[in-house]
């Protein structure tokens, strides 16, 4: 990972269920509390940038449509 303390790239399902309508990319360097990145939102499909404090649990605001992407945690799903 080097220069990142926290990276993740993940596709997002619609309030439908339909898997892959949507995607978050997120990276937070060492040393900073500012994750960036970017999105497709799976309801309406607009795209935007990411800049915000890193917390958790990590939810996403659509600059449009105002849905809350939440990213679960992944710790224990690989196996």
């Amino acid at each position: 990972m080097g220069n990142f303390r926290y990276i993740t790239n993940r596709t997002l399902a619609d309030k439908k269920g339909n898997e892959d309508s949507g995607r978050v990319r997120m990276m937070v360097r060492n040393g900073s509390d500012i994750a960036e990145g970017d999105y497709l939102c799976p309801e309406c499909h607009h795209t935007g940038k990411i800049h915000q404090l890193f917390k958790r649990p990590i939810i996403v605001k659509c600059g449009k449509c105002g849905y809350s992407m939440r990213l679960p945690r992944l710790k224990g799903k690989a196996k």
